[in-house]
């Protein structure tokens, strides 16, 4: 098995690990092939018990990923109408825009999904998810978690992207091949509460 290299960056002369989250993409598409090769990276993540709960939806066709979107928008708004004190109305403005998609029109989503009655399944998958981003940033791809792809609620849908009725949807990830590289976001210093 292949393994893949950490990418550090130099920011005032120290090397630090980052993952930039990328939400802008070139109109390029990404080869399966390396999808998949990332995906056998992913399978190296630590998990409760060596469980290794993840199992991963490929969408890679455009139209589907706007249908996913236009889904997942109109069942949060249909949320934020239920509960106009939601913290989801700061994304209101967005999720009204026809031309908006919340996976920011990327050539690619992976779709992480798990067991609903898995204690350890958020956990394992954000461990999967972490590894996913280091393998697609060392083949100089870019990723974003896009918690807003994930309230796809239709049974139809569900049942086309292969979603059973003991599963659900942990995280959406976008990756493709980025436009630019931000400049790393401030990081605050650990916040050791205590060491005893």
């Amino acid at each position: 098995m292949k393994k893949f290299h950490i990418v550090g960056r130099k920011n005032h002369g120290k090397t630090s690990l980052v993952l930039d989250l990328i939400r802008e993409f070139q109109d390029r598409e990404v080869p399966l092939d390396i999808v998949k090769e990332i995906l056998q990276d992913t399978c190296l993540a630590p998990t409760a018990s060596n469980g290794q709960p993840c199992r991963f939806i490929i969408i890679q066709n455009r139209k589907y990923l706007k249908k996913l979107s236009d889904e997942s928008k109109k069942n949060f708004l249909a949320d934020i109408a239920a509960n106009n004190q939601s913290p989801l109305t700061k994304y209101e403005e967005y999720l009204r825009d026809e031309n908006f998609s919340v996976f920011y029109n990327a050539p690619c989503a992976v779709f992480f999904i798990g067991p609903k009655n898995l204690p350890s399944a958020e956990v394992d998958t954000a461990l999967t998810v972490a590894y996913f981003m280091f393998s697609a940033t060392s083949r100089g791809l870019g990723t974003c978690w896009i918690g807003l792809g994930a309230n796809i609620r239709s049974r139809q849908i569900l049942d086309e992207m292969g979603i059973t009725e003991e599963d659900e949807i942990i995280a959406p990830i976008i990756v493709g091949y980025p436009i630019s590289i931000p400049e790393p976001s401030e990081r605050h210093a650990p916040d050791i509460v205590k060491v005893i």
